[in-house]
Parts: C-alpha cells; sequence; structure tokens
C-alpha cells in the first residue's frame, strides 16, 4: 500500500534530462528486479564516480537535493532518534542535511573518490552496496539518494519496524532512478509507504507491513 501526500509548496517539475532508456535507469530497474551484479559492474561505475568527485563536491551539494529529504525529516514520521546508514553517500549531501537531525549516522559509498571528497560529520566506509559490511538488523533508517536500489541487502540491514527512505532528487529525470510503488514492490515481502513531491523530486519511507 502507497500513501501519497500532498506536494511540498515548493514542489515543481524536474528539467528533462534522463528519460527511460537512459544506460544507467536500465540498470537501476534490472538491479532492483533481480538481475546478477557483476564485478564489471561495480568496476565501471566506481570508476565512473571517482572521475566525476572533484566536480560533483560542488555540482551535486545543494538545496534542491535537500529539499526532499528535508520534507521526509518534517513529514515522513521517520526515526529521528535512530542509528542511520546512508548507502550510496556520495560527498555528502545527505550527511549535511542528516548531521545534528539522527542520532547517528555511518555513509558508505562505493566510491572512494566521492568518500574523499565528503565533509567529515560521520564514519564513512567504502563498500559494494551489494554486500554491506554490516549485521543483519543493525539500523533504524537507510537513506539511499540517487542510489541502485540492492533489495536483499537493504532488508537485512534494517531493523524490524525500521525505515527505508528513497530519494529521487529529479524525480522521473533522475538517471538513477524507480517510482515510490516499484521501491515497495523490489523490497522481499510487504511493504507500505508514504511518498511526496518536494523541489524537483520525491521521497518515499517505506516500512515492513
Amino acid at each position: 500500500m502507497l500513501t501519497e501526500l500532498q506536494a511540498h509548496p515548493d514542489a515543481r517539475d524536474p528539467e528533462p534530462f534522463a528519460g527511460p532508456d537512459h544506460p544507467i535507469r536500465v540498470l537501476t530497474r534490472a538491479v532492483a528486479f533481480g538481475k546478477e551484479w557483476k564485478p564489471e559492474h561495480a568496476e565501471r561505475m566506481s570508476t565512473l564516480f571517482n572521475e566525476l568527485a572533484p566536480s560533483w563536491s560542488t555540482d551535486h551539494v545543494d538545496a534542491v537535493k535537500a529539499a526532499p529529504v528535508l520534507d521526509a525529516l518534517e513529514r515522513g514520521d521517520v526515526p529521528l532518534a535512530g542509528h542511520w546508514l546512508e548507502v550510496g553517500s556520495g560527498t555528502g549531501a545527505g550527511a549535511r542535511v542528516l548531521d545534528g537531525q539522527v542520532g547517528s549516522l555511518v555513509c558508505t559509498d562505493l566510491s572512494a573518490g566521492m568518500l574523499r571528497h565528503g565533509p567529515d560529520l560521520a564514519p564513512r566506509a567504502q563498500s559494494d552496496a551489494s554486500a554491506l559490511p554490516f549485521n543483519a538488523d543493525s539500523f533504524d533508517a537507510v537513506l539511499l539518494i540517487n542510489m541502485l536500489l540492492f533489495p536483499s541487502e537493504i532488508d537485512r540491514v534494517v531493523r524490524p519496524g525500521g525505515t527505508v527512505l528513497w530519494i529521487n532528487t529529479l524525480g522521473d529525470q533522475t538517471p538513477i532512478h524507480l517510482p515510490a510503488v516499484d521501491v515497495l514492490e523490489a523490497l522481499p515481502g510487504e511493504w507500505v509507504g508514504t511518498t511526496a513531491d518536494a523541489g524537483t523530486g520525491f521521497w518515499l519511507t517505506a516500512r515492513r507491513a
């Protein structure tokens, strides 16, 4: 079941950017719905984002990216006092928003370059999200901003009653994009969610039914 809240007053349509045939969009859907994630996939993505990291740290940390996260923290009934994990943390857009807002935070990214350019606001670990280096049921919330979804790993590390916070900052123009309903479908078992538009994107909070 998916509940859609009224859009944030500042919500607006994104500029056209990445359509349904974008290669990363195709990969995002394939990975979420069971295609094997191979070492060559990880190597290509790591190389790409290592190269982008120096400019990404200035070009991709802004109010547009923060807007859906901030709205989700306000209206998404998330565990602010809990233990949080950001997967695909990049150069720290999520960490900057969550800093001082949540009980604790750990950040992971496949790209060492991205992590080097991130802020020193939380412990950071280089990790392939298909095999996260954490025990089962370790986190009260997992944040993914424009990140590939590895459903079984996310399900594994989220505690019973925990929350998955999925953000696409350019809505359906985000290269790494899944609609809210598809995220709920991809996660193992039965999940319920709440979603809303904010900024140029949207957020989804998902919990096991």
